[in-house]
């Protein structure tokens, strides 16, 4: 069992209260204008004696550029979402069928700003395992889940610098491994990483 498996529930909401500096997938000054708000929810579970992470894989639409990636549930804040909190929770109700009341949060990440100009705020809960989740065909190809010990073992994933086209300097991308098939890279990744940062604080 690694230091992350033997995190309580309360380890972990104590170590959110220390949060991260905002991350960016693009260099901070390439934004422009106001940025939308949205919410994920990062969904921890127990199998066995480790934690896991649930994630999905996005369905396949032609011109979205975040169609067939592995993210979190979660997506924009609604004008009659009464907070980011509940933005979160209505978006994995609404994805996975995950239904608030069956998810306790336990805090939150800084926010963290898409090349597509939205500013995400990640939330993170305990949700019991297993669960008859109930996917949005027509949002969401496949639901999974991931170690946060294989998520935080460095040898996993890489950092690569990319141009953007609209930059002078590089911007590191995180890549991981595959991992059932799927490949977490992006935003996702980086939002991940941070989480990772945060538990394996002192």
């Amino acid at each position: 069992m690694t230091e992350f498996d033997k995190l309580s529930i309360d380890d972990i909401r104590r170590k959110l209260q220390g949060q991260p500096d905002a991350t960016y997938d693009v260099p901070p000054e390439m934004l422009q204008g106001l940025a939308r708000e949205a919410a994920v929810l990062i969904p921890f579970l127990r199998i066995e004696d480790s934690w896991h992470i649930l994630y999905i894989r996005r369905a396949q639409f032609e011109g979205d550029r975040h169609s067939g990636q592995v993210a979190f549930a979660g997506g924009k804040r609604d004008k009659s979402d009464i907070n980011l909190e509940f933005t979160a929770l209505r978006e994995a109700k609404e994805e996975v069928g995950l239904l608030p009341e069956d998810v306790t949060l336990l805090g939150s990440l800084n926010h963290h700003h898409t090349i597509s100009e939205f500013r995400v705020t990640p939330y993170v809960g305990i949700i019991p395992w297993p669960y008859s989740l109930i996917l949005d065909e027509v949002e969401v190809a496949r639901a999974f889940t991931m170690p946060l010990s294989w998520l935080a073992d460095k040898s996993n994933y890489r950092i690569e610098n990319r141009q953007h086209p609209e930059s002078n300097r590089p911007w590191p991308i995180i890549y991981y491994d595959h991992y059932d098939g799927e490949l977490l890279w992006g935003a996702t990744a980086r939002i991940t990483l941070s989480l990772i940062e945060v538990l394996g604080a002192d």
